[in-house]
């Protein structure tokens, strides 16, 4: 049985922002009914939990990009790295928005059985691309998404959100806060 590995870091909220972080927790709280583990570790910079919720809020919004698409980069991004809190996040977001878990979990071997629209399949291979291999991304990448409708604004935007939940998985592996509950 794996054993798991307690957080680096306990997520205590400096004394002068304790009630500014306790009313962003309570916001959040009242819409998905618990605060995730990852979220709490933002605490200890209040600023960047303001930023990192606005950039959510950003992408929860979006009037072009589908919430199955951006959740699907969240998921294959952190996939990639094996951060075990953003797939189980990401499959449970996924799940709820009706998607197959099984084309879910096939998309890691082949992105082609993502369960988004044959349009999006461009933008997520870009997203993907751009993660993995940036220096290779190229015109021929964007020619493909334009192709298929989609504005430079949204090809910057899927990158974006790509590279945004690399730098969440960063933190969160950085400092072991691999599972909801880690800080139970």
């Amino acid at each position: 049985m794996n054993e798991q590995v307690r957080p680096l870091l306990q997520p205590v909220p400096p004394a002068e922002d304790a009630g500014r972080v306790d009313a962003i927790f309570a916001g959040i709280k009242e819409r998905f009914g618990f605060v995730p583990d990852g979220l709490r570790l933002y605490s200890l910079s209040p600023a960047l939990l303001e930023n990192f919720l606005a950039n959510v809020g950003y992408f929860m919004a979006h009037q072009r990009l589908s919430q199955k698409l951006l959740g699907m980069i969240r998921y294959l991004g952190s996939a990639r790295v094996d951060c075990a809190f953003c797939i189980d996040f990401n499959e449970a977001y996924l799940a709820q928005l009706g998607a197959d878990l099984d084309q879910v979990r096939a998309a890691r071997s082949d992105i082609a059985r993502a369960p988004v629209e044959p349009g999006e399949l461009p933008l997520l291979r870009l997203a993907m691309k751009g993660l993995e291999a940036p220096e290779a991304v190229g015109e021929a990448d964007l020619a493909v998404a334009r192709a298929h409708g989609w504005t430079d604004r949204d090809l910057f935007d899927v990158v974006a959100i790509a590279a945004h939940n690399r730098f969440f998985t960063t933190l969160l592996k950085t400092f072991k806060v691999e599972h909801q509950g880690a800080y139970a």
